[in-house]
């Protein structure tokens, strides 16, 4: 933007941070009424399908699957562990470094809730038609692979 274009001329609303927000806090409310499980947040169920997929794992690769921050997933895994979702092991005289495993009621969590995340991303399409979804999902991608790659 060149030095002698006024300010008043940028719309927050029409700026791709800000249309992203929104279309995620659509995501979530979508997710949390579709969800029969009120205190699974769209977070949790994320931070749960990455230990599925990666097994035994530490929070660091937690992090790096769901783009979450380390403190919020530290915090996640908390409340999931309270809820008997995850177990945690730490190294022997070092709490900070953990693994993180499935339970069999986080399994069963995850296997009850896939059916519901497969509609809730149905409904946060909406009427979009296939290509459309498409390319909404390649180019989110491609802006989160730019993000990946600094």
């Amino acid at each position: 933007m060149s030095s002698s274009t006024p300010s008043s001329d940028y719309q927050f609303s029409e700026q791709v941070g800000h249309l992203l927000r929104r279309a995620y806090q659509r995501h979530v409310a979508i997710f949390q009424e579709a969800v029969p499980d009120a205190q699974l947040s769209a977070a949790q169920f994320v931070t749960l399908c990455a230990v599925r997929d990666g097994g035994p794992c530490e929070v660091g690769a937690i992090v790096r699957a769901t783009a979450i921050d380390e403190v919020s997933v530290r915090a996640i895994v908390e409340r999931l562990k309270w809820r008997d979702l995850v177990m945690v092991s730490h190294v022997p005289g070092d709490t900070r470094h953990m693994t993180v495993s499935l339970t069999p009621a986080g399994a069963q969590m995850i296997e009850q809730t896939v059916p519901f995340a497969r509609q809730i991303s149905e409904h946060t399409f909406a009427d979009l038609d296939a290509a459309e979804r498409a390319t909404l999902v390649a180019l989110l991608r491609r802006i989160s692979d730019l993000g990946a790659a600094t």
